[in-house]
């Protein structure tokens, strides 16, 4: 019987690879069988590392996500490095805060442009080649924020709120040329992103409280969600934002 949560022969290419959540997806995908391609700021060099150990092939891609002026180029170097892109993830993205009526221009345009704008075009640019093939996967990272309204980070809650409503556009245009457009939305996950919040106890013990499952997520919690969308298992899953979040939205 086949399995249809095997990725082999598959390519993945994953935003913000380098450590955390995007690090936790890329090997969730490896381990199932994907040939990773890592894009990033940072060289996710760890991160190749372990892909390799597990028998896949692993390539980093150098491209800074905060303008869209990379975006085709890094399209063309996983194809070319790995020779396709059959599964693109969304991850990488940035957060400021600060008071909504101190909010600046400038803190607004760098979450944006990262986490919302670069991201469509990224969908856009590896759409184009998924079409040329058949289809593929696409898989970005929402939030929590996604679903709610949060404080003090005006521009992170819009962009995420943002991927929402891109991830269901997308699929509704995409879906029947074989493209599918989903999204993770994880809920507090342990990553250095979070580590302030971990490291405050009064906020920390407010959060642990919410959560049903009594702990901080893991970035491995979110690989067999990834898994899942990324897989022929998901063939008729569109337009749909899954919650990792220990029970968070439930509560």
């Amino acid at each position: 019987m086949t399995n249809p949560f095997d990725l082999t022969g598959r390519v993945a290419a994953i935003t913000g690879a380098n450590t955390g959540i995007g690090q936790g997806i890329a090997l969730a995908l490896a381990a199932a069988g994907a040939d990773v391609a890592l894009i990033g700021r940072t060289p996710a060099e760890e991160t190749a590392d372990k892909a390799r150990a597990l028998g896949r092939r692993a390539e980093i891609v150098s491209a800074d996500l905060s303008s869209i002026e990379p975006v085709g180029r890094v399209v063309d170097e996983v194809v070319d490095k790995l020779g396709g892109i059959h599964i693109l993830v969304n991850n990488a993205g940035i957060i400021r805060r600060a008071d909504a009526l101190d909010f600046s221009e400038a803190d607004w345009d760098a979450v944006i442009d990262t986490n919302l704008k670069s991201v469509f075009f990224l969908c856009q640019a590896a759409a184009r080649v998924m079409v040329g093939n058949g289809g593929g996967k696409i898989i970005n990272i929402a939030s929590m924020l996604t679903f709610q309204g949060g404080i003090r980070v005006p521009s992170y809650t819009a962009s995420k709120s943002g991927i929402g409503g891109l991830t269901k556009l997308l699929a509704n245009e995409w879906a029947a040329r074989g493209i599918n457009v989903n999204a993770i939305a994880p809920g507090y996950i342990a990553t250095n992103n979070t580590a302030a919040l971990q490291a405050d106890e009064t906020r920390n013990r407010q959060i642990m409280e919410r959560i049903p499952a009594a702990r901080w997520g893991d970035p491995a919690d979110l690989g067999g969600a990834a898994v899942f969308l990324a897989s022929s298992a998901a063939d008729y899953v569109q337009g749909h934002i899954l919650a990792v979040d220990g029970g968070w939205l439930a509560r």
